[in-house]
């Protein structure tokens, strides 16, 4: 890890550490750093296969930057996944989630493994297709963020169930979590984001043995200080992530609010 980052204010949420580094890069490389550690330690174990989730978002574009140049990674022990795929998005649109981790992180380090969830085949069949894969070992690492009504993947609040019996699921996204997608500039207006998604469920992301939160700028403030202040709730599913025994949550000085 490079000591040279460090946060300017360290916090405590329950089980949580909470780190607050001034700027996005900062944060970025930073947990950037502590995924690569995680990786790197765990492939020791000779021909030990790291299996990581890793979630779809601009708010990862730090994340992803960092580790891409992380070195002594070998990627080619590593199978990859990732949380979240709209339904029924055209397999060439730039919106989709798998064609975001290609782009940003998978087209760079070549993982031995990719498996990317399909939005345009049966939901259902889809569902279970993904959850036998994720089933197959336990989840080493998720890279996740909190969306700015406080989901996780896309566990809105409508939806999220902290007792899911599924590992994936379909989901209805709020309106809400369809707004944010407009405010992040992936799409020009509401009309146009999908109304339907495939999620990991919130046990299936809890089930991580690692879990890193990378939860940059203002627009999350609000949704962040739910997670760390308020009840555990599905009103705010991230709140759930404070009981995790294994998580470290990354931000930056305008989500926290300093």
């Amino acid at each position: 890890m490079n000591d040279l980052i460090q946060p300017i204010e360290i916090h405590q949420a329950d089980n949580m550490p909470v780190q607050v580094y001034e700027r996005r890069k900062e944060m970025g490389d930073a947990a950037a750093a502590r995924v690569a550690d995680n990786i790197r330690e765990l492939q020791q174990d000779a021909g030990r296969v790291v299996r990581i989730v890793f979630a779809a978002a601009p708010s990862q574009n730090e994340l992803y930057a960092g580790l891409a140049g992380e070195q002594g990674i070998d990627w080619s022990r590593v199978a990859a996944f990732h949380m979240d795929e709209y339904i029924g998005l055209a397999a060439e649109a730039p919106q989709r989630f798998g064609r975001y981790l290609t782009d940003r992180l998978f087209s760079r380090v070549q993982p031995g493994r990719v498996e990317l969830l399909d939005g345009l085949g049966d939901p259902e069949q889809e569902c279970r297709r993904y959850a036998e894969l994720l089933n197959e070992r336990p989840i080493d690492i998720v890279c996740l963020g909190i969306g700015e009504n406080g989901h996780i993947a896309f566990n809105d609040p409508p939806v999220a169930d902290f007792a899911d019996p599924y590992p994936v699921k379909k989901v209805e996204l709020d309106e809400a979590c369809r707004r944010q997608q407009v405010n992040d500039g992936c799409f020009a207006e509401i009309g146009g984001v999908p109304t339907h998604a495939l999620t990991l469920t919130v046990p299936a992301l809890m089930a991580g043995r690692r879990l890193y939160a990378i939860v940059p700028g203002a627009s999350k403030r609000a949704a962040l200080h739910a997670a760390l202040h308020g009840p555990v709730t599905t009103a705010c599913p991230a709140s759930i992530l404070r009981t995790h025994p294994g998580i470290t949550l990354f931000t930056d000085r305008e989500a926290y609010g300093l």
